[in-house]
């Protein structure tokens, strides 16, 4: 019902764009648009209700509110929250359904002409998404006498990229997964997960386990022992010296856990290895 689509038949039309950062404390306006909003989030928190449903845009996130429904404030949004916001139409072209032509693309294939936009993404700090709305938002208050063409152009090119962010770059819970495993000799940290992708510990920790069904720390633990398990099977350290290289500073509850892992001791798993060559 509030579903947002990209139809690639026609340019959205801006009708405001710009950044803000809120001097006071303010509560978000009660209100039924006609154009579609972006909101997306750089510091501080925007909570938004919209259609029953509660949102909260943390730093790093957007948020597409639609036209026609009634959007609100239920929570406070703090002081010194900073957002870039984009008001916008999108229209519709009469085209066939189908191409009826030759081309490289297929005779009579399907015309795939539109693309349902997310309703919220997370983890766009230091993306290029992020980039690109900064210098739409920039760009709004410059002099160019095409100026309203153009911005209706490079938003285009932002919502693209925005409705192909699932399919072009990798997901916030792979990304979460390959910095476990940068990360996996270093003890797990909440507070180190958290600056390193701007998101509270609870968002992170219920996308991962939604995508990966395993919870970040049991995953980090695992790469763990499976490091220890190679270094058991191909260097002659001890059991101390992995223990510590993995990140465990008490042996004996690296011992424990690795057992729980393996089913053996970490001194029966090297000697069951040997036995093997």
């Amino acid at each position: 019902m509030n579903g947002i689509y990209l139809d690639n038949t026609a340019l959205p039309v801006i009708c405001a764009v710009d950044s803000r950062t809120a001097g006071e404390p303010f509560t978000h306006a009660d209100r039924i648009l006609d154009f579609n909003v972006l909101v997306y989030v750089t510091e501080g928190a925007i909570y938004v209700t919209e259609d029953g449903t509660d949102y909260e845009i943390e730093p790093g996130s957007l948020l597409f509110l639609k036209h026609g429904i009634r959007h609100f404030g239920k929570r406070e949004n703090p002081k010194g929250t900073k957002w870039i916001f984009v008001h916008f139409y999108l229209e519709d072209s009469a085209l066939p359904e189908h191409l009826p032509d030759s081309s490289d693309i297929g005779v009579y294939e399907r015309l795939e002409r539109s693309l349902l936009l997310p309703k919220q993404l997370f983890g766009l700090k230091g993306s290029g998404i992020e980039r690109m709305l900064s210098e739409l938002a920039a760009y709004s208050h410059g002099q160019d006498p095409a100026k309203r063409f153009r911005l209706n152009l490079m938003f285009s090119q932002v919502l693209s990229e925005i409705a192909l962010y699932g399919s072009s770059e990798p997901s916030l819970a792979d990304r979460i997964a390959a910095y476990l495993e940068r990360t996996g000799s270093e003890p797990f940290s909440a507070q180190a997960l958290e600056r390193e992708f701007f998101l509270s510990y609870k968002r992170l920790a219920s996308v991962f386990k939604n995508a990966k069904g395993v919870s970040m720390q049991n995953y980090h633990t695992t790469l763990r022992l499976g490091t220890a398990a190679r270094l058991l099977r191909t260097t002659d350290q001890t059991v101390s010296e992995i223990a510590e290289a993995v990140g465990f500073s008490d042996a004996l509850y690296f011992s424990r856990r690795f057992k729980d892992q393996f089913s053996l001791s970490p001194r029966e798993y090297r000697k069951s290895m040997s036995l093997k060559y």
